[in-house]
């Protein structure tokens, strides 16, 4: 059966920075309930509390910090790029120990995003780009989608299970 990586925000898990959850979607209740789920927060994971300040990338690339070229930075000013890339590397180590092809992960998220991230200003403003966790799957071969392209995500898996 092929498994699913899926943000534990979006299980209803309180992992978010602010302490709350996104989810649960019933989509991927059902995916949990067949035990497809693998479930991650790589913030947490990386060793960040719950609740923790907000973080944003200059320019929203996570593939740039990835390359050492861009930092993930908190609205206190602290550099978390180090606890967001062991996030991440633990993200791709589950993906590879189960054949994860599939990831649904948080929109907008620094770690998480698949097509928008905030713009590092802390103002709202988002910009194309991925989240370092995100990236780093792409990178590897993993399809990542967001909690709102659930639908497109169900394809993909139904195609996965077609082969």
């Amino acid at each position: 059966m092929q498994k699913i990586l899926v943000s534990r925000c979006l299980l209803g898990h309180r992992v978010r920075y602010d302490g709350g959850a996104s989810g649960p979607f019933d989509l991927l209740q059902h995916w949990l309930d067949e035990g497809r789920v693998v479930p991650l927060c790589p913030e947490v994971a990386g060793g960040l509390p719950t609740p923790r300040p907000a973080a944003e990338i200059p320019g929203g690339q996570g593939a740039r910090v990835l390359d050492g070229n861009a930092a993930v930075i908190t609205t206190e000013g602290e550099d978390v790029s180090a606890q967001f890339l062991s996030g991440a590397y633990q993200a791709l180590a589950l993906a590879r120990e189960h054949g994860i092809r599939i990831a649904v992960l948080k929109a907008n998220s620094p770690s998480c995003g698949n097509l928008l991230t905030y713009d590092g200003t802390f103002s709202g403003v988002k910009v194309r780009g991925e989240g370092v966790t995100a990236a780093l799957l792409k990178r590897n071969g993993v399809r990542v989608f967001s909690e709102l392209e659930l639908a497109e995500a169900a394809l993909a898996l139904e195609a996965l299970s077609e082969l």
